[in-house]
């Protein structure tokens, strides 16, 4: 269903198009070797990861030249398709499990993605600094915004995608936050409890 993008992002190129089209089949192969996603989810891949993440792009248009880092990456999200969205930009993808990044490096080479680079490491552990940081509900608010602070240059923002009631977790960060409902641009069911939470440094 790589149709359902192009509806939703309708000024995609034709080579962005091509890119999004290939993802489904290469995941398919790399799951038959590394569990990365589950198979329910291979099922829906489209709409459950890569409209998932594009959620992000539906409430930020990355400015070219912007470096962003996506926390927790797991096989790619929403990292690959971010950078797939914004050729302009450079994404780092960390995970700390090496066979992830393994299937990363591998789909972002066969789509030709010259904007990725992605390493096996915690974040904590980077000295680098990004303009925004980019993750799929790796752990609570709360713990996620002091493992990321320290590599947010002054001003940046966390664009976490989180699914569910929220308020009390956010109400722990006690800083200010702006949500955004991914209902408001996805009409599939499953985007009905789905958000984009927004947190600038």
């Amino acid at each position: 269903m790589v149709e359902l993008v192009f509806e939703y992002f309708p000024e995609l190129t034709e080579r962005q198009k091509e890119q999004f089209s290939q993802l489904q089949s290469l995941y398919i192969d790399w799951n038959s070797k590394i569990n990365v996603i589950s198979r329910k989810d291979l099922d829906n891949f489209y709409i459950r990861h890569v409209l998932h993440s594009l959620g992000i792009a539906k409430v930020k248009q990355f400015e070219p030249g912007s470096k962003i880092i996506d926390v927790g990456t797991g096989g790619g999200f929403p990292g690959i398709p971010l950078a797939i969205m914004f050729p302009d930009s450079h994404f780092h993808l960390v995970d700390s499990i090496a066979k992830k990044i393994n299937v990363v490096n591998a789909i972002a080479n066969d789509v030709g993605l010259t904007n990725v680079t992605a390493e096996q490491s915690r974040v904590e552990d980077l000295n680098l600094q990004y303009d925004y940081v980019v993750s799929r509900a790796v752990a609570r608010m709360i713990s996620f915004y002091r493992w990321v602070e320290a590599q947010m240059k002054p001003g940046g923002t966390i664009y976490y995608l989180k699914g569910g009631d929220i308020t009390e977790e956010m109400n722990e960060l006690n800083r200010p936050y702006q949500v955004y409902e991914l209902s408001d641009f996805f009409t599939e069911d499953f985007f009905e409890t789905k958000k984009v939470v927004s947190v600038k440094k």
